[in-house]
C-alpha cells in the first residue's frame, strides 16, 4: 500500500519559506526598542539648551528645574507600579545566569573604566571619563533588553527579573561606585545628603508604587504606552534643564567634535568588549542559547531613563550634569542599533520570523 505524497508546487519559491529580514525589519525592531522620535527629540534638546540655555536655568515663572525634580519621583513611583510580583517570581530559577548578568552590569562595566582613570586624571578630560565611569555604573535596560531577548528567542522570564531586578540594585550600588570618586573630587559631595535624596526621591515612590501594585497594577498595564510617554517627557525635561546649566557654565569647551566622534568610537568598542566577554562566559558556564541570548542582551545593557533621573540627584553641581549624561545618551542609541542587528541575526539563524511581532 503506497502513502500519496502532497503534491508540492511546479515553481517552489525557496524564498517564500524564509523569515524575512532587511532595511525595514531592522527599522522595525530599532522603534520596538525605543530607537524612535524619542532619540531626536534628545537631540533637539540638547541644541534647545544650546541655543536658549536661559529657559532652564531661570525660576521665574516657573522652575523646570525643580520640576525635573518631582518628576524623578513620578518615574520611579510608576516603575514601582508596574513591577509585578509574579513576573520577578517567575524567573528566579535560573540563578547562575542572574549572577552573570548582575556581575556584567556592576562589575565588569567599573572594572573595564577603572584602570583608565589614570590616563586621563588632571587632565581636561578627567570630567568626561567620570561620565563614561557613571554610564558604567548604571543598572542595564528593561524594556529593550526584553524586546531584544524576545526576538532572538532568549528567556523571557529571566530577562524580566533581571532587568527589574538591575534597576532596583542601581539604586544602591551606582551612588557607590560614583561615591569613590565625586567624595575625593568635590568637597560639596555629601554621601548622606546623596542617599537622603536618594531615599525621598527613588526608594519611597518605587517602595508606594509596589504597596499599590495590586490595585493599581492593573492600570498602569492597561496604560503602559501613555506611561512610557510621559516618562519619556519628563526625561527630555531633565536633559534639557541639565544641559541648559552645562552650556551657561561652559562645561563643554575645550571639547571638539572630534572629541564626542572618539567618544561614540569608545562606546560601540565598550559595548562589543562587554557583549563579547559576556558571550564567552556563558559558554564556559554551559548555559542553554536561550540562556546565553539573554545574559549578553541584558548583561551588555545601560539604562538611560536611571542615568537620566538618578544623575538629577546624584551630582553636587547642576552645571556638570550634561556632561554626564553625554556618554551614556551615545551608548544608549549605539546599543538600540547594535542590539537590533545582533537580535536579527540571531533570529534568521534560528529560522525565527519577526515580521508582524
Amino acid at each position: 500500500m503506497s502513502i500519496p505524497k502532497t503534491p508540492l508546487p511546479d515553481n517552489p519559491d525557496p524564498q517564500a519559506t524564509k523569515p524575512k529580514f532587511g532595511v525595514r525589519s531592522v527599522q522595525e525592531l530599532l522603534v520596538r526598542a525605543g530607537f524612535d522620535w524619542f532619540l531626536l527629540a534628545l537631540i533637539g534638546m540638547i541644541v534647545l539648551a544650546w541655543l536658549w540655555p536661559e529657559g532652564g536655568i531661570d525660576r521665574e515663572p516657573v522652575s523646570l528645574s525643580d520640576v525635573a525634580g518631582i518628576g524623578v519621583s513620578v518615574i520611579f513611583f510608576f516603575y514601582g507600579l508596574r513591577l509585578s510580583p509574579e513576573k520577578l517570581r517567575a524567573g528566579l530559577g535560573s540563578w547562575r545566569l542572574h549572577l552573570v548578568v548582575q556581575a556584567s552590569t556592576f562589575l565588569l562595566f567599573p572594572l573595564l573604566i577603572i584602570p583608565l582613570h589614570g590616563f586621563f586624571e588632571g587632565t581636561s578630560y578627567e570630567m568626561l571619563w567620570l561620565g563614561v565611569f557613571y554610564l558604567a555604573a548604571l543598572p542595564s535596560t528593561v524594556s529593550s533588553s526584553v524586546v531584544m531577548v524576545s526576538i532572538a528567542g532568549g528567556n523571557i522570564p529571566a530577562a524580566i527579573f533581571n532587568a527589574s531586578i538591575s534597576s532596583l540594585v542601581g539604586v544602591f550600588i551606582t551612588p557607590l561606585w560614583m561615591g569613590l570618586y565625586l567624595t575625593a573630587g568635590s568637597g560639596d559631595f555629601d554621601m548622606g545628603q546623596v542617599m537622603g535624596k536618594l531615599v525621598l526621591q527613588v526608594l519611597v515612590p518605587v517602595a508606594l508604587g509596589v504597596v499599590l501594585h495590586r490595585y493599581w497594577g492593573s492600570f498602569a498595564e492597561r496604560n503602559r504606552k501613555q506611561l512610557r510617554l510621559s516618562d519619556q517627557v519628563i526625561i527630555l525635561l531633565i536633559v534639557y534643564t541639565s544641559f541648559c546649566e552645562s552650556f551657561a557654565r561652559d562645561m563643554f569647551s575645550g571639547y571638539s567634535l572630534g572629541n564626542l566622534l572618539l567618544l561614540g568610537l569608545a562606546m560601540i568598542g565598550l559595548f562589543f568588549l562587554v557583549y563579547g566577554i559576556v558571550h564567552i562566559i556563558s559558554r564556559l558556564m554551559g548555559f542553554s542559547p536561550a540562556d546565553r541570548i539573554t545574559a549578553i542582551f541584558c548583561g551588555s545593557k545601560k539604562s538611560l531613563v536611571h542615568g537620566t533621573v538618578m544623575a538629577k540627584v546624584l551630582f553636587p553641581d547642576a552645571d556638570m550634569v550634561g556632561l554626564m549624561l553625554l556618554p551614556i545618551m551615545i551608548y544608549h542609541a549605539l546599543q538600540l542599533l547594535a542590539s537590533s542587528v545582533i537580535a536579527q541575526s540571531i533570529a534568521r539563524r534560528a529560522g525565527i520570523n519577526v515580521q508582524g511581532e
